[in-house]
C-alpha cells in the first residue's frame, strides 16, 4: 500500500470516527451537546482535524443523515421483500423512527441541506422513498404523490408519538387503518399533482 493510499485510508477512518462520536454524543445529550471542541475531545485530534473534514456542525449533523437514510432505504428495502409489503415497510419505517429518536430529528426535523422530491435528493433519500412506491404497488394513478402522502402520515404518527400528543400504544391500531386506506382508496390517491 502506498503512502497516499494509507492516507487516504487514515482519513475515512478519522471521518467515520467523527460520524460515530458526534452520533453517540446526540443520542446521550443531545445536539446541543455537540461541538467540535468536544468532539476533539473524544476523538483525541485537534478541532482543526474536525475541521479538514467538514465546516462545522452543521455539515456534521448532515452527514448523520445522510448515513441514516442510508440505514432507513436498507430497512425499508429489507421489509419490501416481506409478504403484506406495504404494511411491513410502515411498521418497518415507525420501529426505526422509535428505536433511534435522535437519528430520526436529525434527518427529518432539524435543519441541514439535505432536499426531498427535488433533483438535488440525495441517493439514499431517493432509494428509501422508492421503497414506499414499491410498497405502495403499481395500482396507482400517481404512485409517486401517493408515496409522498403516505411518508407524509408516517412522519406525521412518528412525530405525534414522539411528542406524547398520541399514544405509543395505539401504533398497530393506526398502521392497519393507514395500510387498510391505503390499499382500498387508489383511486381518491390518483389526482393531478399540478393542480394544487
Amino acid at each position: 500500500m502506498s503512502i497516499a493510499e494509507r492516507r487516504e485510508r487514515h482519513r475515512a477512518e478519522r471521518y467515520e470516527l467523527i460520524l460515530a462520536a458526534a452520533t453517540r454524543l446526540a443520542e446521550a445529550e443531545g445536539w446541543d451537546a455537540v461541538t467540535t471542541r468536544r468532539l476533539a475531545e473524544l476523538i483525541d485530534y485537534s478541532q482543526p482535524v474536525l475541521y479538514s473534514h467538514f465546516k462545522g456542525k452543521g455539515d456534521i449533523m448532515a452527514a448523520v443523515a445522510d448515513r441514516g437514510f442510508e440505514t432507513l432505504s436498507a430497512i425499508l428495502t429489507d421489509a419490501a421483500a416481506a409478504p403484506n409489503v406495504l404494511e411491513q415497510v410502515c411498521t418497518a419505517y415507525i420501529e426505526f423512527a422509535r428505536s433511534r429518536p435522535v437519528l430520526y430529528e436529525t434527518m427529518f426535523v432539524l435543519p441541514t441541506r439535505i432536499r426531498f422530491a427535488s433533483a438535488e435528493a440525495p441517493t439514499a433519500v431517493r432509494a428509501a422513498f422508492s421503497m414506499l412506491v414499491v410498497a405502495l404497488g403499481s395500482n396507482h394513478q400517481n404512485p409517486e404523490l401517493a408515496a409522498e402522502l403516505l411518508w407524509s402520515t408516517l412522519h406525521g404518527v412518528v412525530l405525534l408519538m414522539q411528542s406524547g400528543r398520541i399514544p405509543a400504544a395505539g401504533t398497530k391500531a393506526r398502521l392497519d387503518l393507514l395500510v387498510r386506506k391505503f390499499q382500498s382508496d387508489q383511486s381518491d390517491l390518483g389526482c393531478d399533482y399540478n393542480q394544487a
